[in-house]
């Protein structure tokens, strides 16, 4: 028995003893006793009971789940971070109340619905206000959200207006206002921080798509020449030139003699001024400078000396000393390397990105540290059967002779938009292979899957030619699983009870 009861009934029998002593000593002592009574209680009973005591503190225990942002936005770290002006963010412990997997609020008491207004009749076995769910279907201890209905914890297409268990026991899980919204998720900020959910803002970015293919050095066909005569003609002598030597305009190579040529300039000489003796003697393709060195002195050289015709490098050498050479064959073979070509063949599937005058960076296999600017110059017409690709030939200088012909390069064509679109990171989008998708953030751990409309990509971004603005928040990581959910919810919606019936629940005419 407690101190406060024992005092109390012996204070009752105090009062019952004095009540008989009284009775015969005064006319109403029942008055007096009962004030005394009263009177003794009021100083007894402050020591008899304990002083309530304020509810502790929740004590803080176990690990650091995650670290939130200081005024309660919903920005979480995995680890300790600070805001920008300096702040550090709050360190979340496992034995505070973290909603993670988003648990059904607690049943509200009888008391606490009597102590809002709700009589006993209003109440039923499991606590719930009657009137309130008329009203507006909330849950008790929800913080007044409305439910809408509830639906299968298993995801069948079932949905009820009330409370209920599925055939394994299973509670059917709320819908309440806010979350009916077509095509919205709302995830808890737990479950946001458990998956790794990251977003990003969509801004305006150059989306760079080169093409790299393999390519081949080759010489620009414009620029290599034959040395050769149009009559028959023996090899007097041959310079010190051989193949693979670096000739300059003008430099002699081989010197010829050849009997139609020396008959062409004996009629020069004896005719001077004659157009006609002069032109035969250029149709031997004889150089300009003996032609003028004969009229100058009047004398017909025993070998006609033949010179390179521009700077280059030497291809191919076919003279040898005395032999003798027909009309039209090669001398020597000459090429000028200050310009190339590089050849790079091209997929098919590349080709639509490529346009003339494009810039490329070619690396040689030789050099690979060494970086060659050129533009893209032909597209060829045709694609190989066999490879289906088309071969792009690509202009390059070579000023310092550095690059070879046959030479293997590393080919870079820069294709692409060369002005800021809107873009988004490749991971924000979900390829359905019918349609593109974006998970738009919409704060407070509500997605918005977005059908979009996507251009070219590269360099890990990819063109939004509709669907979004610049500023909007997009989902880069972890948005398969929401969209998982998103397709779930919006598979409910679709099989959920017909609209006159939501639209009774919605209004609280639900039987």
């Amino acid at each position: 028995m407690s101190r406060a009861a024992w005092l109390a009934g012996t204070l009752v029998a105090i009062a019952a003893g004095g009540a008989g002593y009284w009775t015969g000593r005064a006319g109403d002592p029942v008055s007096a006793l009962l004030e005394r009574a009263r009177t003794d209680w009021a100083r007894w009973a402050p020591a008899a009971m304990p002083p309530a005591q304020s509810p502790a503190a929740p004590k803080l225990d176990g690990p650091v789940v995650y670290y939130q942002d200081p005024d309660g936005k919903p920005v979480y770290s995995l680890s300790p971070m600070g805001t920008d002006d300096g702040r550090e963010f709050r360190a979340v412990h496992a034995s505070e109340d973290v909603r993670f997997d988003e648990p059904d609020p607690p049943e509200t008491s009888a008391a606490e619905l009597a102590g809002r207004g709700g009589g006993p009749g209003e109440m039923h076995a499991g606590g719930i206000n009657t009137g309130d769910m008329a009203a507006g279907m909330t849950k008790p201890g929800s913080a007044g959200r409305r439910i809408l209905y509830y639906r299968n914890p298993m995801g069948l297409p079932d949905t009820a207006p009330a409370p209920k268990k599925d055939s394994m026991g299973m509670d059917y899980i709320p819908v309440y206002a806010g979350e009916d919204e077509d095509g919205v998720v709302t995830v808890s900020p737990g479950k946001v921080q458990r998956t790794g959910v990251r977003t990003e803002i969509v801004a305006r970015r150059i989306v760079a798509q080169p093409v790299r293919v393999p390519g081949t050095v080759a010489l620009d066909e414009r620029r290599v020449f034959v040395v050769a005569t149009r009559s028959d003609a023996y090899v007097d002598r041959v310079e010190n030139v051989t193949t693979g030597d670096r000739v300059r305009k003008g430099q002699p190579l081989v010197h010829l003699y050849s009997p139609e040529i020396n008959a062409a300039a004996a009629q020069l000489i004896a005719n001077p001024g004659f157009d006609g003796s002069r032109r035969r003697i250029q149709n031997l393709n004889v150089p300009e400078d003996v032609i003028d060195a004969m009229e100058r002195t009047r004398k017909i050289p025993m070998a006609i000396t033949w010179s390179s015709p521009r700077d280059g490098i030497v291809l191919q050498r076919n003279a040898i000393e005395g032999m003798k050479a027909a009309a039209g064959d090669t001398l020597f073979r000459i090429g000028d390397i200050a310009t190339l070509w590089v050849l790079a063949d091209v997929p098919e599937r590349d080709l639509a990105g490529v346009r003339v005058g494009q810039p490329v960076t070619v690396r040689p296999r030789s050099a690979p540290d060494r970086i060659f600017t050129g533009t893209v110059g032909v597209i060829y017409p045709q694609v190989n059967p066999q490879t289906r690709a088309t071969r792009v030939r690509i202009e390059l200088a070579n000023p310092d002779g550095a690059l070879l012909p046959d030479m293997y390069a590393d080919v870079e064509i820069d294709t692409g938009a060369t002005n800021p679109v809107v873009a988004v990171p490749d991971d924000a989008v979900i390829d359905t292979g019918e349609r593109q998708i974006v998970l738009l953030d919409r704060g407070n751990g509500r997605f918005e899957p977005r059908a979009v409309k996507i251009g070219i990509r590269g360099a890990g971004y990819t063109e939004i030619r509709d669907g979004l603005a610049v500023g909007d928040r997009v989902v880069t990581a972890a948005n398969f699983l929401i969209d998982a959910e998103s397709n779930l919810k919006a598979a409910l919606q679709s099989m959920a009870a017909p609209k006159d019936d939501r639209q009774a629940l919605r209004t609280g005419d639900a039987p």
